[in-house]
């Protein structure tokens, strides 16, 4: 069983967030969440969800959210330094932040590691585990694209959250999926969303 780390940060996009970890509970994946104050902001913002401030809260509200977890799902707040994501003896086998916003892919670029959000990528960084940022922003700044290419050098995955259209998408929940796909393709891990170029439907 995987077990894949989950960061939600204040960019928008928090609707390929909620869908990642629905999708990594569904196949059967541990799933270990963090997200920042900002992401509760836009959390509220974009799909109406209060997060809560406490983890174990948190914890309660999103397993009944995505339904049955069987355990799988772990919140840990953002300061828990006692978390297993935190350590080199303990990482997960991937870490995605998504979204991820530039403040943060800066971080991770300079390796700050203030919180558990930046500390846990600069783990899965030094133990060679993969490491996938999903930044929502445009345009994009000479500093954004430097600090992209520092990631990718270092072994970082940039993948910016661009849907595309020849699924023919009929919603929003189509144009999400596209990009979760992407990333759950990435971290090996099998998924039906939608067909693959060249399969019928």
């Amino acid at each position: 069983m995987k077990t894949i780390a989950v960061a939600w940060t204040g960019a928008s996009g928090i609707p390929y967030g909620l869908r990642l970890v629905d999708c990594l509970l569904a196949a059967g994946c541990r799933v270990s969440l963090m997200y920042s104050q900002a992401a509760q902001i836009v959390a509220k913002q974009e799909v109406d969800l209060v997060l809560p401030a406490q983890p174990r809260e948190a914890q309660r509200l999103l397993a009944e959210r995505f339904g049955n977890t069987e355990g799988n799902l772990t919140v840990f707040g953002r300061d828990d330094w006692n978390a297993p994501p935190a350590s080199g003896s303990n990482p997960p086998d991937a870490y995605v932040i998504c979204p991820c916003t530039m403040g943060t892919l800066a971080e991770v670029a300079a390796g700050t590691a203030k919180d558990l959000i930046t500390r846990a990528a600069d783990v899965v960084l030094k133990e060679g585990r993969m490491l996938i940022l999903v930044p929502r922003e445009t345009p994009l700044s000479a500093i954004h694209l430097e600090n992209m290419l520092k990631l990718t050098r270092a072994g970082a995955v940039i993948l910016p959250p661009n849907p595309g259209f020849y699924h023919r998408p009929q919603d929003i929940g189509g144009l999400v999926d596209f990009v979760v796909a992407r990333i759950l393709d990435r971290l090996d891990v099998p998924h039906t969303l939608m067909p693959r170029w060249g399969e019928a439907e």
